[in-house]
């Protein structure tokens, strides 16, 4: 997808923002992505879904999976196009689990996909649990890759969009020592 046409899309959903966040890693930012505004606009967020698919198309996959809350619009719409299973996992007792009886079956070829990875803790714990069910990960997927070469999988990796936003240990973090309010907008730690 074309950079220019990633951010229109991103700002005209209201998913970029500004501001101090608290990311999931527990570092900060002064800028988020906040994907939900923009699955909230499936007139916009389709382009994002066809781009990760037409990258897939032709691939042995058999499931299209990904951690909750972030990417389960992702892998359903990314799995719905490419004609295959979507499936997430949750926290259960702080580890990601297959619930809701889904199932990774041995030899399974699977895409995990999300919203957005900064570090890629999330969908590394979605791979562990994926390759214990003794499915094969054969590639992931984001809309945003925010990680500025930190998330290096080992297996081929496709974002939409790269955006290299700094993000802070809190001890080193501007935006706290200046005073700005801290937001924490993302989903890890739902109750």
């Amino acid at each position: 997808m074309d950079h220019a046409r990633a951010i229109t899309l991103l700002k005209s959903s209201g998913a970029l923002l500004e501001g101090h966040f608290l990311l999931s890693s527990g570092n900060h930012s002064e800028q988020y992505i906040q994907c939900a505004a923009l699955l909230a606009r499936p007139d916009l967020a389709l382009e994002f879904m066809e781009d990760i698919a037409q990258h897939y198309k032709g691939e042995a996959v058999d499931a299209v999976v990904s951690p909750a809350v972030g990417g389960i619009i992702v892998s359903y719409e990314v799995a719905r196009l490419l004609g295959k299973r979507a499936l997430f996992l949750e926290r259960e007792d702080g580890k990601m689990t297959l619930r809701r009886g889904f199932k990774i079956n041995k030899g399974d070829n699977v895409i995990i996909v999300e919203d957005v990875i900064t570090t890629g803790g999330s969908v590394f714990e979605v791979q562990d649990t994926v390759e214990k069910s003794g499915g094969l990960v054969r590639a992931f997927a984001s809309i945003v890759n925010r990680s500025a070469g930190r998330f290096t999988p080992g297996v081929p990796y496709y974002s939409c969009i790269e955006m290299d936003i700094p993000i802070f240990k809190p001890e080193m973090c501007p935006l706290c020592k200046s005073g700005t309010p801290l937001v924490k907008p993302g989903s890890r730690n739902l109750k």
